[in-house]
């Protein structure tokens, strides 16, 4: 009978040349940023469409065309119910079998119900069963995102060279604003289109476009490599079964039980970025649609615009976080958010075109590019590798129930007001500095070894 294989026969081993670590380092940034921004343009394009057409093709209502605005986002809202699902799932499987895997299913199952929403007959077509299916395909896009984005900033960061997690981190988020710059740019050109068109079968484009941009996705990730920081902990976990070590706990159950505080802290500053981040995204489309006299086109271009900044502003405050903290950063945006907020309202209502484009570049560039790009490095280094899948994705997607909901009360919010801003602005304040107070709270990471996070503990 033979002998059993070692550890290192039965794992792959890192790569131990410098050079080829390099490369592949470079490869899972540029997997994490390609299949990122495949999956954000296609959750961008539905959020737009939400705000702009959804409404009257889905649920019209001609005598208040502001109600079938709320029953669009609602919609919208839904996909965020099943992003926590999705986190538990696919960073179950992460934390357990590898990254890759769950990185090619999230993005093959949000880009086909992505081309389907594009085929979908409308209300006037086939009646009810149009807003039906309407929903379950965005509870499949939900429910991919939910293991999207912890996967992908995992890739990038655990295969980062040491030093730049922060730089490294921050290609997933990149990913992030081109695919914002591409939803927004195709829907600024068909948004050009005469109404009639626009909603016969303009707005079917972006979303059939999505085939293209999933294939090139597909083939960039399946080229993709388990990160070292895995195979590592892959390694460990052979040797404790070897050495009849205690079985490890299901990666949900060890997260409750050793990184409740992390986990919270995580939360926390991802509801602040996310709640200031939506007022750009869609609310101030919607705003600027329904009660100002700025052209659809406009708000679009200007997100278009400060999307394409951000591409650059992420990686600057990513790299910024290796040198001067990860706090520090998440704090410098925060204090920006919750400056801008009130001011971004106020030049909208203004129908200050010029100004419009500033305060958007600013607010989206800067505000949101100083949290949001640090957030994959920062959330990562937060949790043990045996757990950082789940943490991660649980972290980002917890929140998203009651984030998701944020365009449709802001819409009613609104409503109600009449169209007076100002609750929504400092709901807004009051969300990015919770993000702040936790930002404060959490320890500095951008110097630890995150192989060795957590094993104090045990």
């Amino acid at each position: 009978m033979s002998e059993p294989r070692s550890v290192e026969q039965r794992s792959t081993a890192a790569p131990a040349d410098p050079a080829e670590r390099a490369r592949l380092a470079r490869r899972a940034a540029v997997a994490s940023l390609v299949g990122t921004a495949v999956e954000w343009y296609d959750y961008f394009i539905f959020g737009t469409a939400s705000a702009l057409v959804f409404g009257p093709l889905f649920f019209p209502n001609p005598e208040n065309p502001i109600i079938g605005t709320l029953s669009a986002f609602a919609v919208f809202g839904v996909g965020f119910f099943a992003r926590p699902l999705g986190g538990i799932v696919f960073g179950h499987f992460g934390d357990r079998f590898g990254r890759k895997a769950a990185l090619v299913t999230t993005l093959m199952m949000m880009g086909i119900a992505t081309f389907l929403i594009g085929l979908l007959p409308t209300t006037e077509q086939i009646g009810i069963l149009a807003p039906i299916l309407l929903v379950v395909l965005r509870l499949i896009q939900g429910f991919g995102v939910g293991g999207e984005w912890g996967g992908a900033s995992l890739v990038a960061v655990e295969y980062a060279p040491e030093g730049k997690r922060g730089a490294y981190g921050s290609f997933p988020q990149i990913g992030n604003a081109v695919g914002l710059v591409m939803s927004t740019s195709i829907f600024a050109l068909v948004s050009t289109l005469p109404d009639e068109q626009l909603l016969s079968w303009g707005w079917r484009i972006p979303f059939l476009l999505s085939a293209i941009l999933i294939a090139v996705g597909l083939f960039i990730r399946f080229k993709l490599t388990e990160t070292p920081t895995f195979q590592a902990a892959q390694q460990q976990l052979e040797a404790d079964a070897e050495a009849a070590t205690p079985k490890e706990r299901l990666p949900l159950v060890e997260l409750f039980r050793r990184f409740k505080k992390p986990l919270l802290l995580a939360m926390g500053m991802r509801f602040g970025e996310a709640v200031f981040g939506y007022i750009i995204l869609t609310i101030g489309l919607t705003f600027a649609t329904n009660y100002t006299d700025i052209p659809r086109t406009d708000i679009l271009i200007a997100s278009t615009i400060a999307a394409a900044i951000a591409i650059y502003t992420y990686y600057f405050f990513g790299r910024l976080s290796d040198r001067i903290g990860r706090r520090a950063v998440f704090i410098i945006g925060s204090v920006v958010g919750a400056v801008v907020a009130f001011p971004f309202f106020w030049i909208l209502d203004a129908d200050n075109i010029p100004l419009m484009y500033a305060v958007y570049a600013v607010a989206y560039a800067i505000g949101v590019g100083a949290v949001y790009g640090v957030e994959p490095a920062f959330f990562s280094e937060l949790f043990g590798t045996k757990v950082r899948y789940t943490g991660v994705s649980l972290a980002a997607q917890i929140p998203s129930i009651l984030i998701g909901l944020w365009p449709l009360a802001s819409t009613a919010l609104l409503a109600t007001t009449g169209g007076d801003p100002w609750p929504i602005a400092l709901i807004t304040v009051l969300s990015v500095l919770l993000g702040l107070v936790c930002a404060y709270l959490a320890p500095e990471t951008n110097r630890i070894d995150m192989t060795k996070v957590g094993e104090e503990e045990r």
